[in-house]
């Protein structure tokens, strides 16, 4: 069997799915935290099922990727039921995607979830008799403690097994009339779409642009006969269609909202007196900057802690190992580089890539990251975007293919280019390894900070200048801001978990296999001709070690590679003895703002194209060698 999680963003949704499927989807706290839906087998009371959890959209009729992606699947996949999961405590509002799912003409379930919310809010609602007048069960859970999803599947395995459709939801007599018209001209031509004939109808009288492609390309005589409806649809209300829809389908599900719910007396609490600081006017901004330099404290004072024992001990496993091999054969170039490929991922990446990860996943999971947004909403304004473009550029600093991916919730494609653009000068979490690894370590944290600040001053530079040659206006922010919640330590620790994997299946591997390569290269003595190649670059203009060259190229497959191989190439793990000051610095500046690495470079070909994503990985390289070759300089003379 298989069952699609349908529900609105920050319904909980996702956290139904992780639930009974594992750690396997995107649970951040804003909209848009997912744009293609995730696919997951569970064993549910002993019977398995393969379970769907789409992009959360606020109707089907939306116009954004997300809600193309749902309505795709819900359209043209096959499955056995959808369970709508609706937050309790906004029931109005979600009721109206519930009403539209309704018309699918499929077994359904809700799941009434974030119960405890709703009576935070001092909301009481009759479950039972929200069942009766949508004739489906409603199920009433809390997804974030586990509570009620046992019986929410059970009642989904039931109604999946008796295969009963529910009947649709009327909406007022005009629009009705209406969709009962344009059904009966889809009638009268044979059209069989595999799709109720209802639903059909409401899309092509909403003007929905994918049923008018599928349907007028075979029968482009229907046009004119549902444009007659529609124009008598407008002339009977006064307004445009999609208003006249939206608004009769938003009236019934607040009349089904207020004869199933109670309401009294809200309880008001430090949640409330907590978001009155932090989206304060006065104090909005200083928290969080308090809070963005905590986190970076956080990050340097674990990892350094960490670290320094960790390279100790590799230290000594590696004289211990010496002996085993003849010195400067093939094997001990080959186990030297397998250690130190071992010895990078875990004394060198993982001290600082843990917390980080750590830290983002607090953030996201306490829903401070559409607080972030909205602070930082007028600042964004100011260089031509608006505060939802914080949300991918934060991202970035996770890691940069998922901060690409998720330009997607911009309505606007020149937002969509200028923030994809951004989002590959943000430092990712493998270039953060670098900046601590090797300058909060060797030469301060406050230089470390320094590139921080450097970085985002260069990023709002970049933003204010491509918001002058894009043309176009960037539109209002119109974006939930979702209550604050404690993370759960198991979602904290599997999220975690989910990009450490990546880490470990992929990375560390190329990490290991690349310091064998780079140890061999210099066995053969091959690597002093890709160095002298590269030493006009990274000699005469960054004034750096000629074997520095062989960092740079095997850090455009993964960011983290170029520390360890920077270790490898110069023979010791003490980088200030054998480098100074400016020379970390500039070669620090240098990886943080160069090409990002190839997976970011293919995602930005699929989101962005061949001829954004040329330009921008060639602005990387120009303003990577100009702000690297500008801090050698100063380095230099200030140092």
């Amino acid at each position: 069997m298989r069952f699609v999680l349908s529900g609105q963003p920050n319904s909980g949704k996702s956290t139904v799915f992780n639930a009974v499927a594992g750690y396997r989807s995107a649970t951040a706290n804003f909209p848009g935290s997912s744009v293609s839906y995730t696919i997951s087998r569970a064993l549910i009371l002993g019977r398995e099922v393969e379970i769907v959890d789409l992009p959360g959209v606020y109707s089907l009729t939306s116009t954004d990727a997300a809600a193309g992606e749902a309505e795709s699947y819900l359209l043209d996949q096959d499955y056995d039921l959808i369970i709508d999961v609706v937050d309790a405590s906004r029931l109005g509002r979600s009721l109206e995607l519930t009403l539209q799912l309704l018309e699918l003409g499929r077994p359904m379930v809700i799941a009434l979830n974030m119960m405890d919310e709703a009576e935070r809010r001092g909301i009481e609602i009759d479950a039972d008799e929200l069942s009766r007048q949508l004739g489906v069960p409603a199920i009433p859970t809390i997804a974030s403690r586990g509570r009620g999803l046992r019986g929410l599947f059970r009642a989904a395995l039931q109604k999946a097994y008796s295969g009963v459709i529910p009947e649709p939801v009327h909406l007022d007599l005009e629009v009705e009339g209406a969709v009962d018209s344009v059904a009966e001209l889809i009638g009268q031509q044979g059209i069989e779409l595999g799709i109720p004939k209802r639903f059909t109808a409401g899309k092509l009288i909403e003007g929905d642009a994918y049923f008018q492609k599928k349907v007028y390309g075979w029968y482009p005589d229907l046009e004119s006969s549902v444009a007659g409806v529609v124009s008598e649809l407008e002339d009977a209300h006064g307004w445009t269609v999609d208003q006249v829809v939206s608004g009769s389908r938003h009236a019934v599900a607040h009349d089904i909202e207020e004869s199933v719910t109670t309401v009294g007396r809200p309880k008001v609490g430090i949640r409330e007196w907590l978001d009155r600081l932090l989206l304060g006017p006065w104090t909005g901004g200083p928290l969080m900057v308090a809070i963005l330099a905590g986190l970076f404290w956080m990050v340097f004072g674990v990892g350094q802690r960490i670290e320094a024992p960790l390279v100790a001990g590799f230290e000594m496993l590696n004289a211990g190992l010496a002996g085993y091999f003849e010195p400067g054969s093939l094997a001990a170039t080959v186990a030297d580089g397998v250690l130190m490929g071992l010895a990078g991922g875990v004394a060198i990446v993982l001290p600082y890539l843990v917390p980080f990860l750590l830290g983002l996943a607090i953030l996201e999971d306490t829903g401070y990251l559409p607080r972030l947004a909205y602070i930082l909403d007028n600042f964004m304004h100011r260089i031509g975007l608006h505060g939802k473009s914080v949300l991918p550029l934060i991202l970035g600093y996770g890691c940069s293919v998922p901060a690409i991916m998720s330009t997607r919730i911009l309505e606007s494609k020149r937002d969509r280019r200028i923030t994809g653009a951004l989002a590959a000068f943000i430092p990712c979490s493998a270039r953060t390894v670098v900046i601590f690894g090797l300058v909060a370590a060797f030469v301060g944290p406050m230089w470390a900070l320094f590139i921080y600040l450097l970085n985002i001053a260069f990023v709002v530079l970049l933003g204010t200048i491509l918001s002058r040659r894009l043309t176009g206006s960037s539109p209002g922010l119109i974006m939930e801001i979702p209550e604050l919640s404690l993370p759960n330590v198991k979602t904290l620790a599997a999220k975690t978990w989910l990009t450490l994997r990546e880490f470990i299946t992929i990375a560390w591997p190329l990490l290991i296999v690349s310091s064998v390569v780079l140890g061999v290269l210099e066995w053969a003595k091959a690597d002093r001709v890709i160095n002298a190649l590269l030493s006009p670059l990274t000699v005469v203009l960054l004034g750096l070690p000629v074997a520095v060259g062989m960092t740079l190229v095997f850090g455009i497959l993964r960011k983290e590679l170029t520390m360890v191989m920077l270790i490898q190439a110069l023979g010791t793990t003490q980088v200030d003895t054998v480098m100074t000051v400016a020379q970390m610095m500039t070669f620090t500046l240098f990886v943080v703002f160069y090409v990002p690495c190839v997976a970011t470079v293919a995602v930005m070909v699929k989101e962005m194209g061949w001829r954004d994503t040329a330009w921008v990985a060639a602005l990387t390289i120009v303003v990577a060698t100009v702000i690297a070759t500008v801090g050698r300089v100063s380095f230099s003379v200030f140092a």
